[in-house]
């Protein structure tokens, strides 16, 4: 079976997808790739690209997203299959550019964590059961992957090109998926996806905002398995 790539959102590593991996190990190789060495989304793909599979099946959640979009454009004969969860294709906008810079310099000065705290994680969560268990979680995936890893990211956010023609060349089977309650991604980014891509499948997650694999993991991984033709 074809080897699954995940790729991380923003300040998150392997533990973005736990539930997923371990719901899926025992049938499919998995790879977890960081996106955490580069400041642009191309040096990103390409260093992605130099360590993957031959072919992979491929999913990305938010940062994650943009950059397998990008990975696509660069090698679309390599991915088999293709999963863009609570992301947006779209260039960044302006006004969200410069919000980025006071992120920065906070951070630069020690204030990771309050940026963090602050700024970020409160946004992105349904209320429920998990939701501090996951806020807890994303904040210590980001306070291991620290300063320098959240400028890279910021930075590379800023430039990132815009991949709505990259998605009309996608043919491969393409699930596109999202929280309900996402803010940051709302479902017209999304709906655009979907029409982009041809025979594409969307999927609305209840019950969760921006981080689905962790707030609705059972439902996360009953999308994968259809996407991935795992029994």
């Amino acid at each position: 079976m074809t080897p699954l790539v995940l790729l991380p959102g923003m300040m998150c590593d392997a533990r973005l997808y736990r539930p997923q991996i371990a719901a899926l190990s025992g049938r499919i190789a998995i790879h977890l790739a960081p996106i955490t060495e580069h400041d642009t989304v191309e040096a990103l793909a390409e260093g992605i690209l130099k360590n993957a599979p031959s072919r992979f099946a491929m999913a990305g959640l938010s940062m994650g997203g943009i950059v397998a979009m990008e990975v696509y454009r660069q090698a679309p004969d390599r991915v088999e299959r293709l999963a863009l969860l609570d992301t947006n294709p779209r260039a960044e906008l302006d006004e969200v550019k410069q919000r980025r810079e006071p992120q920065i310099e906070k951070v630069r000065a020690g204030g990771l964590h309050d940026v963090m705290r602050d700024e970020l994680k409160p946004n992105y969560l349904a209320n429920g059961p998990l939701r501090q268990d996951v806020l807890d979680t994303c904040m210590k995936m980001a306070l291991d992957l620290g300063a320098d890893v959240f400028e890279r990211q910021s930075r590379a956010l800023q430039k990132r090109p815009d991949q709505q023609e990259t998605l009309k060349s996608v043919n491969v089977p393409t699930l596109i998926l999202m929280g309900r309650e996402d803010r940051l991604c709302p479902v017209d980014r999304h709906e655009l996806m979907q029409s982009l891509i041809e025979g594409s499948t969307f999927e609305i997650i209840e019950g969760a905002g921006h981080l689905p694999t962790l707030e609705q993991p059972d439902a996360v991984n009953a999308a994968f398995k259809t996407w991935l033709d795992i029994q």
